[in-house]
């Protein structure tokens, strides 16, 4: 969801241009070609938008220039409190009706990037951040490939009898949101980037798609899905990692749907009276496996006019074949007839009126029909707008904060987080060599039940301690701390009395700052219940119906929760931009890595046969992390006793911690994935959305009992304990201490 946090001035810290949901008519329908053509000929010229798809996400990275030659600081009480001060009053000029204006000023157009209104949007929030007296607000462009559906060739799915007649073709409108009836320049459902075409065949039920899933198929229901058109429901996984897998096991097309299991919550209604996805609507998104390339024909560089670009056959991460989604009153269609083998057990049904028959193809008097996919979408290059905002760092009379604080509202987030990994890729040698951290601000709200937070490690004690400061706004928590309500809603697993922190994954533009650049990055929003709501993300993501309404009916009414976040946010990049000395706390990382460690040579031990066989031994990581850890108690003592009237010491020790995450960065990349290069934290390779610990190590030991060459799969497994241990060792030495 698009629900933002711009409120003002120096709290307009990471927000996205916000988008919302385009509204577009929607209605199931089996009529014939013709009468998709009359809905394509009453639509033709328009500017199709939706939802987040081309919103510009607005983030901020916090702390651009280290406060390098900062003047002799004498940190007494009274410029303790003087500091304490100026983040109070920071915070508490924060409004949630402030919030709730903005939100709606933004989200009351459709603007997909590479269109007239988005660039419209991109100039208004500059004009905005000039007003609020940013130092500077510049729009930056960057020609990048985009993906449209065709506006005179709708994408559908049909059933066609044994003389190519078609039988049932899927909806492909949605009907209008109340109040947004006069919209236009709105998209239908589709998946952007998905491959060209017109496949036909029979359909196979591939539940979620996962790498799991696939081996279930294959290797113990013996199902071969090549030549088939799969169908799977969205949840579990990114929908791009579902398509690869499909593509690995020669599908010729995927269709994606969102089954009530998924995302319905228990006894709510659908939209608009409750807010449950009604049956007609279908979830938006791209399919690329991009891997952290960035724009798909300028992997690694800047998409500008001067660069050399790939063929658009040749761009990173396309998939070939044709995806769509569709609603689940359309899936239910396809699936009720379904033959074949019966589901294996109940985690492959969902709640639809069907038995959930894997296939492939139909059963009894439907034997002999098939499916055909007709996608139709244009990829194409076109210009994208971020706004940079600076206010610039000082320590002159009058308030300003220390280290310069950079604002970025991100184009074409929803195309591959575009924006923000292109101007990363323009500015890396700058941010390597001068940036300390990276707050995300994607949206502020996903649920209304607690905090969630997503961080490095260096960032947790800073996160424990604002959140102390902060009122929490949920009910029964009258007069306590967000810090209170959060660990009492979601106590971390591994020491319950710590709230749960997770780990950093992808799905959001932090990723080429953390993952590529070695930039110490978080983010904070609040979530859903993960204990009692099953459901996969929130159940109107990514569709028509995720609107302003949306948010003030029913997830945050008063905004105050969405003012919580605002008020993290502002504390966390206030803190990180004008605290004398970085509040990072490495004896975290070393706690964590310690952790990493154990969880993945735990996860080896049932090999403990072949770990023998093959000399596969993890003395040498703990040796590392014990290292490690040695050397951060030692940083840390240092760091209590360092004099803060010297500001040579000062910076020496800043430096060491502003460059601690970039001492875990491999610049050879992880194996086929050249763009993640943390050895410590990386999108799952299953997952996009998840984060894996130790990725090189977790992906050479996965399936690996059925590798053909299990003395060279082991060896890999060998390289990887040896990549990691090297690179832990290597951090440890940044920690030492410099010779003034």
């Amino acid at each position: 969801m698009d629900w933002q946090d711009k409120a003002c001035r120096c709290y307009l810290l990471r927000q996205r241009q916000p988008s919302h949901v385009s509204p577009e008519p929607a209605f199931r329908r089996r009529r014939a070609k013709r009468s998709r053509e009359e809905a394509m000929a009453k639509s033709k010229g328009r500017l199709y938008l939706w939802m987040c798809l081309a919103a510009a996400l607005a983030s901020f990275l916090a702390g651009f220039t280290v406060g390098w030659f900062f003047k002799p600081l004498k940190e007494t009480t009274t410029s303790l409190r003087s500091h304490q001060s100026v983040r109070w009053n920071l915070v508490s000029q924060m409004k949630a009706e402030n919030i709730k204006s903005f939100l709606r000023s933004f989200t009351k157009l459709p603007h997909l990037a590479g269109t007239e209104q988005n660039l419209l949007l991109a100039k208004k929030i500059q004009t905005q951040w000039k007003k609020f007296g940013l130092d500077s607000a510049k729009l930056v462009h960057y020609d990048v490939l985009l993906s449209y559906p065709n506006e005179t060739n709708a994408n559908y799915i049909s059933i066609v009898d044994e003389h190519g007649i078609e039988i049932f073709n899927t909806s492909y409108l949605e009907l209008l949101p109340e109040g947004y009836e006069n919209v236009t320049n709105i998209v239908p459902p589709y998946n952007a980037f998905s491959g060209q075409g017109t496949p036909e065949g029979d359909l196979v039920y591939v539940n979620y798609a996962r790498t799991e899933d696939f081996f279930k198929l294959e290797r113990e229901l013996g199902i071969n899905c090549t030549g088939k058109i799969a169908i799977a429901r969205y949840g579990k996984i990114f929908r791009g990692n579902k398509v690869r897998n499909a593509v690995s096991a020669g599908a010729t097309g995927i269709v994606l749907y969102s089954d009530p299991a998924d995302s319905s919550a228990p006894e709510v209604q659908p939209y608009p009276t409750g807010w449950n996805l009604p049956g007609t609507t279908a979830q938006r998104g791209n399919v690329l496996n991009l891997n952290g390339a960035g724009d798909p024909l300028t992997p690694g560089y800047p998409a500008k006019e001067y660069t050399f670009r790939l063929n658009v056959e040749e761009g990173v991460g396309i998939p070939k074949i044709p995806v769509h989604p569709i609603g689940y009153n359309d899936a239910e269609i396809l699936l009720r007839h379904m033959g074949g083998t019966a589901a294996p057990d109940a985690s492959w049904k969902g709640s639809l009126n069907v038995d959930y028959n894997i296939g492939p193809g139909f059963t009894g008097h439907d034997s002999f029909r098939k499916v055909k996919m007709h996608v139709h979408n244009i990829n194409k290059i076109t210009r994208i707008y971020n706004v940079i905002g600076t206010i610039r760092g000082s320590v002159e009379p009058g308030w300003r904060p220390r280290r310069s604080i950079i604002f970025a509202s991100w184009d074409a987030e929803e195309f591959g987080l575009l924006g923000s990994t292109e101007w990363a890729e323009e500015n890396a040698k700058i941010l390597q060599e001068r940036s300390i951290a990276y707050i995300n601000s994607d949206s502020s709200i996903e649920g209304n039940y607690t905090l969630r937070v997503d961080c490095t490690p260096l960032l947790y004690q800073l996160m424990y301690k604002l959140t102390k400061e902060i009122s929490s706004p949920d009910d029964g928590f009258e007069n306590k701390s967000l810090y209170e309500s959060w660990l009492e809603k979601d106590p971390s697993s591994e020491n319950k009395n710590f709230p749960r922190i997770n780990k950093l994954g992808s799905g959001s533009d932090f990723e080429a700052y953390f993952q590529r650049l070695g930039i110490a990055s978080g983010r904070a929003r609040y979530t859903k219940n993960r204990k009692t709501e099953k459901y996969s993300s929130y159940p109107l993501y990514h569709t028509i119906y995720e609107t302003f309404e949306l948010v003030e009916n029913f997830y945050d009414p008063t905004f105050k929760k969405q003012l919580s976040v605002a008020q993290l946010r502002g504390a966390l990049v206030y803190e990180l931009a004008d605290s004398p000395v970085i509040p990072f706390n490495i004896q975290d990382y070393a706690k964590a890595l310690k952790n990493y460690a154990t969880s993945i040579s735990n996860l080896s031990k049932k090999h403990h046969q072949q770990l023998r066989d093959h000399g596969v031994s993890f003395d040498s990581l703990f040796s590392a992390v014990k290292n490690f850890s040695e050397a951060a108690l030692d940083f840390h003592r240092r760091l209590t006793e360092v004099d803060l009237n010297n500001p040579i010491a000062v910076r020496i020790m800043n430096d060491q911690l502003m460059l601690l995450e970039r001492a875990f960065i491999d610049p050879l990349g992880l194996p086929g994935r050249p763009f993640y290069r943390h050895i410590i934290f990386a999108p799952s390779r299953h997952n996009k959305y998840a984060g894996e610990s130790f990725p090189g190590i977790y992906d050479a030991m996965f399936d690996i009992e059925n590798r053909a060459d299990p003395r060279s799969a082991w060896r890999e497994v060998k390289k990887h304990i040896s990549i990691a241990a090297f690179t832990i060792q290597a951090a440890a030495g940044t920690l030492t201490e410099v010779v003034q």
